[in-house]
């Protein structure tokens, strides 16, 4: 094992032990509201295209089904799936996925496996990585939902418009990461999700040098 997977499965579990906490006060809530299962686990594909179980608190209706795309006005979200989702809380439960050695804090978000084309050499690109918590293509489409909320086809939308400008991003943060970036990364992350309001994903990409059209 590498010092730095090391320094993050430890960082991973205190940062799970501060959490556990609010962690427990979110799948209370999940669970008053909408009797069932507090977390939600799902298929993603990981670094060099292995599969793992993500892990996140439950913000949608029990045994709600049907596609992996979430638009803002999805009805299978309940009310408080909305208020974990507005603040990233459902993600808490994922710093298990770090102290397991499944992701890392600052990496590519994991994609469910019908989006990922492991022939593709963008896609192997960004799973050439752990997948992270925390990434620049988020960041920068924080709105996602809304976006998608906008489209009448919203899965296509995603496919031909939203994952090629988000694989684009991550690729580039890739070639361009060091610690430094990281903890901007972190902090801007932070910082838009306790103070909502509009962002620029044209600005934001281009604190990290990123020079395409979004």
């Amino acid at each position: 094992m590498k010092p730095g997977d090391l320094l993050a499965q430890i960082l991973a579990g205190l940062s799970l032990i501060a959490a556990f906490p609010i962690i427990a006060a979110c799948a209370v809530a999940v669970f008053i509201e909408d009797r069932g299962a507090v977390l939600f686990r799902q298929c993603r594909i990981g670094k060099n295209g292995r599969p793992f179980l993500l892990w996140k608190l439950r913000s949608m209706k029990t045994l709600s089904s049907g596609r992996n795309i979430t638009t803002r006005t999805d009805d299978r979200i309940t009310a408080v799936g909305k208020l974990l989702r507005a603040y990233k809380l459902d993600e808490l439960p994922q710093l298990w996925n770090v102290f397991c050695g499944d992701m890392s804090f600052v990496g590519p978000r994991p994609e469910v496996p019908e989006y990922v084309d492991l022939l593709d050499p963008q896609w192997r690109e960004v799973l050439s990585v752990k997948p992270g918590i925390v990434d620049l293509a988020s960041l920068a489409f924080r709105n996602e939902e809304d976006l998608l909320s906008q489209q009448n086809n919203p899965e296509k939308f995603y496919r031909d418009w939203l994952l090629p400008r988000k694989l684009d991003l991550s690729a580039h943060y890739i070639r361009m990461r060091s610690l430094p970036s990281d903890a901007r990364l972190v902090a801007l992350t932070f910082r838009h999700i306790l103070f909502r309001g509009n962002l620029d994903r044209q600005k934001v990409a281009r604190q990290f040098a990123y020079e395409g059209v979004l």
